[in-house]
């Protein structure tokens, strides 16, 4: 067979996978729940299957590594009184990073029994809300809210050692009242070098970088917004061109009219979803890997939701309140919630 040849029958195996998927049917999940002594934890990094570490509200950093038979924990302080509000959790692949919101903002770097402080921000407007590291586990990012005309956004080129906020020439110009939501840590999604946020409040943009966060294109959405409780609160892609935004309005959580969207074309446009259709307010939205953008969770304080079609249809498939999820694999995501940790575990139809 020849090398053309070859390339193109590959191909065409590749499409055919793809297209014959057969997506689930889930009428509802079970959730196994473990009680954390914390309070309300809206970041958590998964390793595996049995490891995962969360960063709670009260300061607490903690993990299990024997899938939920045991809990550890850290609870930190920062001049002895202040007690860091966690909402961001990532790794580089060796080490685990936390970051708090308000002011001081406080970035830990967490190395087995070391723990340390790697960026602190005094300014009074300062609020970080999600923070997220790079395939290569060399670059990092955080984003906030405005302090001045611009996002507040850090970068790490070193692996997390140091980290640098970029100024807000190099930024693009924020509304007043756009600023993000610290609801689930997914308001970043990262792709090889491609980076995604979504803002929310008086305008609901995504906001995209191919160098690692330096520079920046805006994209507008038709998600609902105007308000400071309206917007995108979660954002994944599937591959590079592939996305779907969710959000909605927090102080009308059982609302479902342009709370949702999807793009085809890496984040240029985006669609919305049906008027009317589920789910409602969500606070993240994650695909799940392996079922080539087809299935879907949401979760929130609303329940969890499932679509088997790319989005176009919703279940709800339990009644559970959570903040977050995050997929392992095909089967198995862990979620967040108030003193809680959840673990789903899905098979094959």
């Amino acid at each position: 067979m020849n090398r053309l040849l070859f390339i193109l029958v590959t191909g065409l195996l590749l499409f055919s996978c793809k297209e014959n998927y057969e997506p689930r049917e889930l009428d509802s999940v079970s959730i196994i729940e473990f009680t954390v002594d914390s309070s309300s934890i809206r970041a958590i990094q998964v390793i595996n299957d049995s490891t995962i570490f969360y960063a709670g509200s009260r300061g607490d950093i903690g993990y299990t590594n024997d899938n939920g038979v045991t809990w550890s924990k850290q609870s930190l302080t920062y001049q002895d009184s202040i007690i860091p509000n966690f909402r961001s959790i990532a790794t580089n692949g060796k080490d685990i990073f936390a970051l708090s919101i308000v002011s001081p903002a406080l970035l830990y770097k967490i190395s087995g029994e070391k723990t340390e402080l790697v960026y602190s921000e005094n300014h009074p407007k300062s609020f970080y809300d999600a923070l997220q590291f790079f395939d290569d586990g060399i670059h990092g990012i955080a984003v906030g809210d405005p302090t001045e005309d611009c996002p507040s956004i850090i970068i790490t080129e070193d692996g997390g050692i140091t980290w640098n906020k970029i100024a807000c020439e190099n930024l693009p110009k924020f509304e007043e009242g756009e600023a993000y939501f610290a609801a689930s840590n997914t308001n970043i999604k990262i792709i090889d070098k491609t980076v995604w946020m979504a803002s929310g409040g008086k305008k609901s943009s995504v906001y995209k970088s191919v160098d690692y966060g330096n520079t920046w294109i805006e994209n507008s959405t038709p998600i609902i917004q105007g308000i400071g409780s309206q917007g995108i609160y979660s954002i994944d892609f599937t591959d590079e061109n592939n996305g779907i935004v969710l959000g909605g309005d927090y102080s009308k959580p059982l609302a479902n009219d342009s709370n949702k969207a999807i793009t085809k074309d890496g984040g240029k446009t985006w669609d919305l979803f049906a008027v009317g259709e589920n789910p409602n307010y969500k606070s993240c939205v994650q695909y799940v890997p392996g079922t080539n953008g087809q299935e879907i969770f949401a979760v929130g304080f609303t329940g969890v939701s499932y679509s088997n079609d790319g989005g176009n249809t919703w279940k709800d498939v339990s009644e559970e309140k959570y903040f977050t999820i995050q997929f392992v694999d095909k089967n198995t995501a862990w979620l967040s919630g108030n003193n809680k940790i959840g673990k789903l575990v899905l098979g094959d139809d």
